[in-house]
């Protein structure tokens, strides 16, 4: 006779979750079911507990190859919570193990509305815009199916939990950088990087700062060689007050090109929006040894000198 259950949804749960980290996936599936049930019985609804249980599930059958179950507990899953993160990713990697590229593209570009700096929705976009295009040929775009726009509140509620957030993007980070070293891309990636860049311009000028981050980030997983894309990225996040993550793109752009004016200048206004006068005057002062003559950032000089005073 095996071990007692347990007879509580939250004891069920976090069986499940041990049984999941041991590797007993059909186990873990079992238990998130009965889970479920007993949810279900109560007939007090708890869509935020039922939707991570159906998620939860879909990851078991995702580990087991069984995409059919997966896409559909993830599909429960968001019923219940929609946008929500870790069902969107699970769906996106069942279509794509199906090679229904089109549907995965769209749950990649889903995640990214809600947390652009999401690495496995990143990546994923990158191998799906591959696969469409080698499957639909140039005019892809024009054949999927409409991307979801995701409503403010929902990238709200995902913004509201930043320790897990900051510890997901610390964790993307890493991956990025992983990824990127020692990377030489192909005349096609470098080909399609231009057009993604090109495309994150035309954004820019519309003034849709958000979606150009996206196409941008795109960009640079086909070829982070072009120092032009991290500082127009710098742009977007300083427009959108995202000054850490301006100081970082213009930092890597003038790894690239060291007389990159434009980053020098953005780099220099964000590190005054942080507070952070003296690194802004020294980038000031480095730009102006590049061009003595530039307006604005003897304007720029003159703000941060009053700010020091």
């Amino acid at each position: 006779m095996g071990p007692k259950l347990p007879d509580s949804v939250e004891g069920l749960r976090a069986a499940g979750n041990q049984s999941f980290r041991s590797g007993q996936y059909p186990e873990a599936s079992a238990l998130y079911g009965r889970a479920l049930r007993l949810l279900q019985a109560r007939g007090s609804s708890d869509p935020e507990e039922e939707s991570i249980l159906y998620s939860n599930r879909a990851a078991c059958h995702l580990k087991d190859g069984n995409c059919t179950d997966c896409i559909k507990d993830c599909t429960s899953a968001l019923a219940l919570v929609p946008f929500s993160m870790k069902p969107l990713l699970r769906r996106a990697s069942a279509f794509e193990a199906l090679e229904r590229y089109p549907l995965a593209y769209v749950d990649y570009r889903t995640v990214l509305q809600i947390d652009n700096s999401v690495m496995l929705a990143l990546e994923g976009v990158s191998r799906m815009t591959r696969a469409l295009i080698d499957s639909l040929g140039p005019e892809w775009r024009l054949k999927l199916p409409a991307i979801p726009v995701v409503p403010i509140s929902a990238q709200k509620r995902w913004n509201s939990l930043p320790s897990e957030k900051h510890k997901e993007t610390a964790k993307n980070k890493s991956k990025e950088t992983a990824a990127m070293k020692n990377r030489v891309p192909s005349a096609g990636d470098v080909e399609r990087a231009r057009v993604l860049k090109e495309e994150g311009n035309e954004l820019v000028k519309k003034g849709n700062h958000k979606k150009a981050i996206e196409k941008y980030s795109e960009s640079l997983l086909f070829s982070n060689l072009e120092s032009a894309t991290y500082s127009n990225r710098a742009l977007c996040h300083l427009v959108l007050k995202q000054y850490k993550e301006a100081v970082k793109d213009c930092t890597a752009a003038l790894k690239l090109d060291e007389k990159n004016v434009k980053a020098f200048y953005r780099r220099a206004q964000a590190y005054k929006a942080l507070k952070d006068y003296k690194s802004s005057l020294a980038d000031i002062s480095s730009l102006l040894q590049i061009e003595p003559r530039n307006g604005p950032a003897h304007k720029l000089q003159q703000e941060v000198n009053q700010n020091l005073k």
